[in-house]
């Protein structure tokens, strides 16, 4: 085992990058504990605040707090105690607990509102509380002992990188959209009303449908939903308050403890959690392009971007899929239960299996994306052994069988054998950079563009990766299982990008992240090994990339459309030059970047001579540079969000809003609702004419009620037909239930609103007059119930 640290049993020291570091029991008496309580209670208090000063109310902030606790993490810790092998940490414990307690919600979920218990919902952690109070062999699971203290300097350092997640997503979404919008220009990112309304539909029925066509099924990825759905059941908080306030920063703190956890398991070295977790969260995108609005994405969705924010289900699969990386590891690194393991982390023992299979069902319909990735690098890992070994692995095969189950699990039950569309198309999503349809390029440049494309792509998106590199050399491609398994996965996510067409593909780059930040942050402590730098120095090189990143970030905020058109210049001459133009500002800062690294690796040798301290340390300084080149990313993200209205927002009027909660208060859970709002907003026409964009979702997602024809877009069977993109301009499937719903707005008959109420269950009409008003017959038809000048709301006889 290649590997710089060993361990002490509890209690004694720790040898950790060359330095003695002391462990004890975390319940070793005498010690004041208020010290180690200070990190944790300063990053709670930064997210708590972060939350108040975007007017959640504070109640709300209590109840999702008492959910917290109560209904994951209680549960969760319990259950993973029970079938972890050895306590390792508590923070440990605690993270992986509350991914476990996220799997056993899921459970929970499917048997509450199969049998309509949704009013007890609260109490369904005593199914897993009351067996481990009663029973004495569980009993110790509620204080372990042997956990390892970890040091002051680690904890404050991932508080303060709890911290800084929070600051981002305060800044980019927390302060931006209000909960419910109040005045009619109010803006809101343009999914989150369809995310609210699969978690609404969640609450009634399991599994859920598609809110915005009543009773058509929804072969999605829809855990996250469900999750949210316990979230408002259990903790009794408004389905708004969680999608816009509560869940995107506790899924994002657990997500940078995830990894944090992750690699202090599977590397032995305490400080490659913090590093991992920076790479994955803060090392984003390599571009030279400001603003970088959806328009200017050169290759798919960002990773730090669209890390949670505007995508619920990827923030809900991110912690999930970093636990099955930690125990798929753990179970590759092949050592009895009773070895000490890498750095003095125990194994997780059997029970890293059953977890195993926990974490792959949780994540096979959490993000249809996260399982193909990871089954992927088990796949490389497996090959390795088998050519290294000439045995079959059988870990390997056991673990291939559970992650197989869970994909045909999902591909079976959950997506119904829908693919969303989602086709082979080799290069699809990049070949026109390089497309030259009426043969007027060189065929030299034409060649060239190939590879400066798929260049342009790795500097793009997979910077995060480059602390591999030297692993593999100094490894010389000999590397153990699970570091194949990470490298596997790694390269799998954006592979799949380059092989499959349309924008989704982006998720699977996205899936590949965290494997690529656990694998690069191994690398970059083993280099920082290496080279054995002394504190100032470290500060030193550290300080540096800040002045880097800062240095980047001011040049592109200030400078980026000077620099592309100097790019375009050099690169881009020549109409025929036109495919490849969106690429020379990242080609060419791609250039000078590599200039100043080899002039700067030249300068560092030459000077190495001289000065002999600096002697075997290059390597470790041009690596912090360079993950330094792609930091920019998060600052520019936060001035944008300040200064630009992001594409992907439009309006939502507050009195539709109002509207949609009035029929909330006023209806049953299995009332169908009826309206004549198909379009995602009509700022732009009134009385209908023009619609071309069948995506409103308001009504359903405020209301909580299924709509018998709403905004049909996103529906499966659209989106299939439709190659994976939004069908917006696409007819409804049924045109006589579509016509009957029209009627009953705009030439309503008695007998038309009676087939409304007996075949298809609807007992209100929402009539959106920005759409169409409504005929004056209705009023003698229906109760008029509800009107606000825009909305008016109709009760079925």
């Amino acid at each position: 085992m290649d590997s710089s640290e060993t361990a002490a049993p509890v209690g004694g020291t720790e040898t950790v990058a060359g330095r003695g570091v002391r462990t004890s029991s975390a319940l070793t008496p005498g010690r004041n504990p208020v010290p180690r309580l200070l990190p944790p209670a300063a990053a709670l208090l930064a997210v708590a605040a972060a939350l108040l000063a975007a007017d959640t109310p504070p109640t709300d902030v209590g109840r999702y707090a008492l959910y917290a606790v109560w209904a994951v993490l209680l549960p969760g810790v319990l259950v993973f105690r029970a079938l972890r092998r050895h306590p390792h940490t508590l923070v440990e414990d605690l993270v992986l607990g509350a991914v476990t307690g996220l799997v056993l919600e899921l459970a929970a979920w499917a048997v509450l509102v199969r049998l309509g218990l949704q009013a007890v919902a609260a109490l369904w952690p005593l199914v897993v509380v009351a067996p481990f109070a009663a029973v004495p062999a569980l009993r110790r699971h509620w204080r372990p002992r042997g956990y390892v203290r970890l040091p002051m300097s680690w904890s404050w350092t991932v508080a303060g990188l709890v911290m800084l997640t929070v600051g981002y997503y305060y800044e980019v979404c927390l302060s931006r959209f209000p909960i419910l919008p109040t005045g009619e220009r109010s803006r809101i990112y343009g999914d989150l009303p369809y995310l609210i309304s699969l978690a609404g539909n969640a609450k009634e029925h399991m599994p859920p449908t598609f809110p915005q066509a009543a009773g058509e099924p929804l072969h999605y990825h829809w855990f996250a939903f469900a999750h949210m759905a316990m979230s408002s059941l259990v903790g009794g908080i408004d389905l708004p308050v969680v999608a816009m306030r509560l869940m995107v920063p506790a899924l994002s703190v657990l997500t940078v403890l995830a990894v944090v956890v992750a690699a202090h398991r599977l590397t032995g070295r305490r400080w490659a959690g913090p590093v991992a977790a920076a790479l994955l969260m803060a090392v984003g995108e390599f571009t030279a392009t400001y603003p970088n609005n959806v328009g200017s994405w050169a290759f798919g969705a960002p990773t730090v971007r669209l890390m949670s924010w505007i995508s619920l289900s990827l923030a809900y699969s991110q912690p999930l899929l970093i636990a099955l990386a930690v125990v798929v590891g753990d179970v590759l690194r092949g050592r009895g239960d009773g070895e000490p393991g890498r750095g003095g982390v125990p194994p997780l023992g059997r029970g890293a299996f059953v977890l195993a299979a926990l974490f792959a069902l949780a994540s096979s319909a959490a993000k249809a994306s996260t399982l193909p990735v990871t089954l992927s690098g088990l796949v490389v890992a497996g090959l390795a052994l088998l050519v290294g070994t000439r045995r079959i692995p059988w870990a390997v095969v056991g673990l291939g069988t559970i992650l197989l189950g869970a994909q045909l699990f999902a591909t079976a039950l959950v997506f119904g054998f829908e693919s969303y569309g989602l086709q082979i198309v080799p290069f699809g999503n990049v070949r026109q950079y390089w497309a030259d349809p009426r043969g007027l390029r060189p065929a030299a440049v034409q060649a060239a563009l190939v590879p400066a494309t798929l260049a342009a792509f790795l500097l793009n998106h997979q910077l995060r990766l480059l602390g591999a590199l030297p692993l593999l050399g100094r490894r010389r491609m000999r590397l153990e299982p699970v570091q194949w398994f990470l490298l596997g996965a790694a390269l799998a996510g954006p592979a799949a990008y380059l092989l499959i067409g349309g924008f989704n593909a982006s998720y699977f780059t996205i899936a590949a992240a965290p494997f690529a930040a656990l694998l690069s942050a191994w690398g970059w402590c083993e280099l920082a090994e290496r080279a054995a730098l002394p504190r100032r120095a470290g500060a030193a090189v550290a300080l540096g990339a800040f002045a880097v990143a800062a240095g980047l970030t001011w040049l592109t905020y200030r400078h980026a459309e000077s620099w592309a058109a100097l790019a375009v210049r050099l690169l881009g001459r020549g109409a025929e030059n036109r495919s490849y133009v969106p690429l020379a500002a990242l080609l060419a800062a791609g250039l000078a970047v590599s200039v100043l690294a080899a002039l700067g690796a030249l300068v560092w040798r030459g000077v190495g001579r001289a000065v002999p301290p600096l002697r075997g340390r290059g390597g470790i300084v041009l690596l912090t540079a360079l993950f330094a080149v792609a930091l920019p990313s998060l600052p520019l993200d936060v001035l944008q969000s300040r200064q630009y209205i992001w594409d992907g927002t439009w309006t939502l009027s507050g009195r539709q809003v109002e509207a949609a909660r009035w029929i909330r208060a006023h209806s049953l859970p299995s009332d169908v609702i009826a309206t004549n709002s198909h379009c995602w907003q009509y700022d732009d026409y009134a009385d209908g004419p023009g619609c071309n964009n069948h995506r409103s979702q308001w009504l359903s997602a405020y209301s909580e009620r299924p709509v018998l024809v709403e905004g049909w877009a996103y529906a499966p069977r659209i989106v299939a037909r439709a190659g994976g993109e939004v069908a917006a301009r696409e007819p409804f499937w049924d045109q006589e239930l579509f016509r009957l719903n029209e009627d009953a707005v705009y030439r309503p008959t008695a007998e038309l609103i009676e087939r409304l109420r007996r075949e298809h269950r609807v007992r209100f009409l929402v009539v959106d007059r920005m759409a169409g008003a409504e005929s004056p017959r209705l009023r003698e038809l229906a109760e008029p119930v509800f009107d606000n000048g825009r909305v008016a709301g109709y009760r079925l006889p």
